[in-house]
């Protein structure tokens, strides 16, 4: 279980959407968590892999190392 809170106009925006649509609040929060929380997965590897040090290959030193290289 989370909670969180938000700021006044995002709160009323999703008050307007809740109550326009027949729709809970918990809803749509979590709708947005769903469709959002791979990219924001990606990023947060991509950024922790772009802070490490390690050894980075060119597309030619892959193709060889995967054989693909004729």
């Amino acid at each position: 279980m989370a909670s969180l809170r938000l700021g006044e106009e995002l709160e009323s925006r999703l008050d307007h959407l809740a109550a326009s649509t027949g729709r809970t609040k918990t809803f749509y929060i979590r709708q947005l968590i769903e469709e959002h929380i791979d990219e924001l997965e990606d990023r947060y590897i991509a950024e922790q892999r772009l802070e490490n040090s390690a050894k980075r290959l060119s597309s030619k030193e892959i193709r060889q190392e995967l054989g693909l290289d004729n």
